[in-house]
This record gives C-alpha cells, structure tokens and sequence, in this order.
C-alpha cells in the first residue's frame, strides 16, 4: 500500500503537467482578456418567431441576402451555391462555387454580384460566371476571411477581412483569443488594386455605406460595437463611433430606404458563462475541449436584429428571445416594407412583414 502511494503520485503529478502543457503550451490561442459590455436593458419580444419560411430545405445556412435592381433575392448558402428567388416565389440554383464559405454577397451596378469567399477572396458572380476579384493586398499580404461587402456608385468595393489568423471555420478561437485580427479593405477596379483602409480591428464584420455615400458603417463583432469610416468631407480618412454596447456582437449591417440601418446582433456568449472571457486560463481550457466551446458559444440560443437611425439611436428591435424559430440571424435585409433574415443556423429565409397593420 505504501509502495503505492508514491506511484499514484507521480501519475497524477504526470498528469496535471501534460494537461498543463497541453493547456498553455499546444493551446490554439494566445488570449487576452475580454471584457463584455452589460447586459442590455431594451425589453426582448418574440417578432422573429413570427417569420415566414422561405426556400425551406432548399437552403443550407443562407449568411446574407441581397435583391437586385429587379426584385431578385440571391443568397449564398453552404453547399456553394449562388441561389435566387424570383418575384413569383420559385426557386433556382443560379452558380456554383466550390468552396463552403460563401459569406457575405452585394449587388454590382453593372449586374451580378460581388462576393466574399472567407477562403479564396474577392469574386465577382454574373450570368457570364465566376470571376476572381482580388486575392491578393498591395503589401504582399493574402486577403484572409474575406466577411463582407457593399459597392459603392463609383465602382469602389469595400469589404472587411474578420481575421488574419484564423479562418471561418475556427471564428470561435479567434473570440476566445479577443485579439485585433481584422481589416478594412478596399478594392480599386480600376487599379484592380486591393489596399488596407483600416488595420487592427476586432472582428470586423458587416459594412455598409451611408444612403449619400459620405461614410462607411463597419461593425467589430467582438466589442459589439459600429464605427463610422468618413469617405467625404473634412473629416475624410477618419474613424469615430457610431454605436457601443450593442446587445450582443453584431454581424452583418444593411442599409434601410429610410437611411438607417438594420444591424444582425448575435449572442456570442451562453448566458451565465460570460466569465470565461475575462479569464485566460479558461479560455485555455475551453479552446482545448470543442465540446466545451459549444457550451460556452451562445449564438444558436437566441435571435435579435436592431434598426438604428443615422443618428445612432436603436428605434427598433425584433428577437426570437429562445431561439424557437430563428437563432444565430447574421443578417436583416429591409426590401418593400418587409425584412429579410439570414442565418447560419436555419435551412430558409426568414421573411416578415415590418408594417404588418398595413400589409
């Protein structure tokens, strides 16, 4: 027994330093600490259970959605298809792409669309087919995690790169390590020239310009916030806020006739859990174990979209608060008084009317 003892100790000690190492020395992430903003006290509701399911099972995770000069809804889904709904309802697959990261899509003035492959960059998609874009910036470096996109009238592409180190498969780690991986970029076509706008941001994500095309809205996921990038003006070249402490990260923006935006927010975090991000060593841990990352990762639990006005006002917020019909809603689409609802969590497009007294 005696003999034991000491035999038991040394296993155990073996073990704690393997797991040790395997923690801080083989872990996936260089972390900081993340500090989240409050909970937000706008009242939750249950509009998004409401939706009307379109395309279901015809669409694998549809992330965003565009509709064209002529009423044609595209979206992007996971199996690398370009689809579009035509105004009577029917469905078509329209092109393919092989790649199964296929993010963030826009109407060109010239017809088809530009489109974000958080693998191969920039492409641009028309009935003539797919056409490479840019997969390169002018510094040399690779376009990494190409997010999403919005042209301008004079051709201009804007488009955010989430992460240069991590790709769309692993954005979780890239949470968990609350670093500021991520760029604004912007494509030239006349120089077919691809430069950098902004650098180190934190999970850039959606962008979208102004209804007078003075400034650009970005949105940094991880400290669930939207700047304003001034493209005009006096203050040409220059950042500033547009809104903090959204209710949750958000993804994807558009803008509405109105001139404001609807903004996609996500639950980044499983609610209770909010303290691992403020600790090292568990994100360590939680990085190590993917099934302790599911635990944490919250975005399949719940759906919420706000509309904020130009002048950085929420006026509007519309939830799916348990996830019932709707979660992980990474995109929110104003066209003819109804919204259109991406997600990377559901098989359809959600469809609902924002006026419905008046529909």
């Amino acid at each position: 027994m005696r003999r034991c003892v000491p035999a038991c100790s040394g296993f155990l000690l073996a073990f704690l330093l393997a797991f040790t190492l395997q923690l801080f020395f083989f872990s996936p992430i260089s972390p900081d600490s993340l500090e989240l903003p409050p909970a937000s006290a706008l009242p939750t509701n249950k509009h998004l259970q409401k939706v009307t399911k379109l395309g279901e099972g015809f669409l694998d995770r549809p992330e965003d959605v565009v509709v064209d000069r002529d009423g044609i809804l595209y979206t992007a889904v996971r199996d690398g298809w370009i689809k579009r709904m035509h105004k009577n309802g029917s469905w078509e697959n329209w092109k393919k792409i092989e790649s199964d990261a296929l993010l963030g899509i826009a109407t060109s003035k010239d017809g088809g669309l530009i489109v974000c492959d958080a693998e191969k960059g920039l492409l641009k998609v028309s009935e003539d087919g797919v056409e490479i874009l840019a997969t390169d910036i002018n510094d040399g470096s690779k376009i990494r995690f190409a997010d999403e996109v919005i042209e301008s009238s004079d051709g201009s592409v804007y488009f955010s790169a989430a992460s240069t180190k991590f790709g769309f498969h692993d954005w979780f780690l890239d949470f968990l390590e609350a670093k500021p991986h991520g760029q604004l970029l912007k494509y030239d076509p006349s120089l077919n020239e691809t430069s950098i706008l902004l650098d180190g941001l934190f999970f850039p994500n959606g962008v979208a310009l102004s209804r007078e095309e003075d400034y650009l809205i970005f949105c940094e996921s991880w400290k669930y916030r939207c700047q304003k990038y001034w493209l005009k003006g006096e203050d040409k070249g220059k950042t500033e806020s547009f809104i903090d402490n959204l209710p949750g990260g958000p993804d994807n923006i558009h803008l509405a006739p109105d001139g404001s935006f609807w903004i996609a927010v996500l639950q980044l975090v499983s609610e209770g859990l909010e303290f691992v991000h403020a600790s090292k060593p568990s994100k360590h841990l939680v990085a190590s174990f993917p099934k302790l990352a599911n635990l944490v990762n919250g975005v399949y639990k719940k759906a919420t979209v706000v509309n904020v006005a130009a002048d950085s006002k929420i006026t509007r917020r519309l939830d799916d608060p348990d996830g019932k019909v709707m979660s992980f809603v990474t995109t929110a689409l104003e066209f003819e008084d109804h919204l259109y609802l991406g997600s990377l969590n559901t098989n359809f497009i959600g469809k609902m009317p924002l006026n419905p007294t008046n529909s």
